[in-house]
């Protein structure tokens, strides 16, 4: 199911609100200039689906979104928890970061956790299978895909080479709570 808790920056052991409702995810979500979004695949996806099979299921939505926001470039990402870089792979967006382009991400299956740090407030968001999230380029967030990651998701570029994240050295990511492991 997905979530959103909502935090003050400087009490992470109580949230402001939770919710679960998409429609009430995406109001908050959109309050911050994010985007939040549920897709339906136009057509059965099969485990083990290649890329272009994956894409196809979506291409509507994905056109879509490439019209409204520029983007020009797609693509699949996949990682199991048997993946033998997990470990390394997750602590790379671990600390909080920003990007110069916009970081959009929708869940096709599995789940991750963004946690956006705006206006005093920490927004953590666990994206589950028929997720988008859009978070903006320049907005504080990091990433968690759990110990035990598991996500088939697309991604929407405007230019690859300017997804790098530029960690802002702040602990704050630390403080926050993690990803558990979903129970597929």
């Amino acid at each position: 199911m997905s979530r959103l808790r909502i935090y003050d920056e400087a009490h992470p052991d109580q949230p402001l609100g939770v919710h679960t409702r998409l429609e009430d995810i995406a109001r908050e979500l959109g309050d911050v200039g994010v985007r939040f979004e549920q897709w339906e695949a136009s057509a059965p996806i099969a485990p083990g689906a290649s890329q272009e099979e994956v894409i196809a299921a979506y291409r509507a939505d994905i056109d879509r979104l490439m019209r409204e926001e520029g983007y020009q470039s797609v693509d699949v990402i996949s990682l199991a928890p048997d993946h033998p870089d997990r470990a390394a792979l997750r602590r790379k967006f671990l600390s909080e970061h920003t990007h110069s382009e916009d970081e959009v991400r929708f869940f096709v299956a599995g789940s991750g956790q963004f946690t956006l740090h705006l206006r005093g407030k920490v927004y953590d968001v666990l994206c589950e299978a028929g997720d988008l999230i859009g978070v903006p380029d320049g907005t504080p967030h990091w990433f968690d895909m759990s110990e035990s990651p598991y996500f088939v998701a697309i991604r929407l570029f405007s230019n690859k080479e300017g997804w790098v994240a530029n960690f802002t050295g702040a602990d704050i990511a630390e403080r926050f709570p993690r990803m558990e492991p979903s129970a597929r």
